[in-house]
């Protein structure tokens, strides 16, 4: 039952989150509800069952719980009526006037979640603390899993995410809900929570599975309605694509004993083809819009891999000079520490490793860069480091597939 109701939570509990803040127009208030209704269901589903419908049976507890709270702690006669409204219209907003606002952009985005997706990419709020308050609120993941994210400690992120829910609250951004014209300013973050919420989808921080469907799955979902909703903006198309040129290789991303297998090792005839047909038609949107983006760029690399029929066909040329681009766009460490290894591709794991150490002191505690490191050192025959490498890259990693994985790798030495 724990885990059944951990997973019912990854899966329902941003999406129940988004429907509680469009109906109470309150992040807080939404946000208490949804976790009482789930130390609720940890109490009674045990005995009753789990219910048919899970998120709803959690997002209507969460209302009711949250009305509750309203009447207790009003003292005017105005916070009662809104409690008295709440309950009488069946969690329908449209009665409230209060939520006007929130109308007005419901009938411009219909999807609760990107909805409030872009609530939560106020102005008032600095580009980081955006992202990591959608990914919190309404993206599923956890502070852990935003503060790897981000690159930073998990203490550090949840102050940030505090301090933003601060602001908003204190700037009432829950009821300046934004207009349509006001969404291209805040697509931005969007996409980058969207991306992220993939990204962790695609390799779990931790756990005992590599990678997280529900999100993945949610993620796409939110690009293709993205796109729909705004289809003359090239980076929302090329975040499409770049998710599905990715997710087309998941087939391939474990063997039959759920070991995990490296992109080199993939059996590309599992590859999905129709996903990595449809990512490459978008990629030719975008290329014909001449509008280039850090996701649409991402894109294009992710084609040029899905266009090899093999690991040894791919052109890693190509690659570097896309990974180019968009260090140009962002300067990123992370975007350096992937280009590194594209260099060690195409000109061995000495260049590779000399590009790698530029980002040594920024990359410390980033699992990745150690993984990648010790993977160069032992291509490059320099057994010892590659060793100690790797016993850092075990200790970074939370993953147990991953983990398994490089110490197999290691293990091989």
């Amino acid at each position: 039952m724990t885990d059944t109701l951990e997973e019912v939570y990854r899966r329902e509990a941003g999406r129940c989150t988004a429907t509680l803040i469009r109906v109470l127009g309150d992040i807080d208030l939404a946000e208490d509800a949804v976790a009482e209704a789930f130390a609720i269901a940890a109490e009674h589903w045990p005995k009753t069952g789990i219910p048919p419908n899970p998120g709803g049976w959690i997002t209507t507890t969460a209302h009711n719980r949250a009305v509750d709270r309203l009447r207790r702690e009003s003292t005017r006669n105005k916070r009662h009526l809104a409690a008295h409204r709440l309950r009488t219209d069946s969690m329908d907003p449209y009665h409230n006037p209060e939520l006007d606002r929130l109308d007005e952009l419901a009938g411009v985005v219909a999807d609760d979640q990107l909805r409030l997706m872009f609530l939560c990419a106020h102005p008032a709020l600095a580009a980081d603390a955006q992202v990591a308050l959608t990914l919190r609120l309404l993206g599923g993941l956890e502070t852990n899993e935003i503060a790897r994210a981000f690159l930073v400690p998990e203490a550090t992120m949840a102050q940030r995410i505090v301090r933003a829910k601060r602001k908003l609250h204190d700037n009432h951004a829950s009821y300046r809900i934004p207009r349509a014209a006001e969404l291209p300013d805040r697509l931005h973050a969007v996409l980058t929570a969207i991306y992220l919420i993939y990204t962790e989808g695609h390799t779990a921080t931790s756990g005992q599975s590599l990678t997280r469907t529900d999100l993945s799955t949610e993620a796409i979902r939110l690009g293709r309605t993205l796109v729909e909703l705004m289809h003359d903006e090239p980076e929302a198309i090329g975040l499409l694509a770049l998710m599905l040129l990715t997710e087309s290789r998941r087939p391939a991303r474990g063997n039959a004993s759920g070991t995990m297998v490296r992109l080199a090792d993939q059996d590309r005839s599992r590859w999905n083809r129709s996903l990595i047909a449809e990512g490459h038609e978008l990629v030719r949107t975008c290329l014909r819009r001449n509008q280039p983006g850090p996701f649409q760029i991402q894109a294009a690399i992710a084609a040029v891999h899905a266009d090899a029929p093999t690991a040894e066909t791919i052109d890693w040329s190509q690659i570097i000079t896309l990974y180019d681009q968009l260090f140009a766009l962002r300067p990123h460490p992370v975007v350096a520490l992937n280009r590194s290894v594209a260099v060690a591709e195409l000109h061995g794991p000495a260049e590779g490793l000399a590009a790698l150490e530029t980002d040594a002191a920024t990359l410390g505690n980033y699992q990745p860069y150690h993984a990648a490191r010790a993977d160069l050192l032992a291509r490059a025959g320099r057994r010892d480091e590659a060793i100690d490498a790797y016993d850092r890259a075990i200790e970074l990693t939370t993953n147990a597939v991953e983990r398994d994985f490089l110490v197999r790798q290691q293990a091989a030495l």
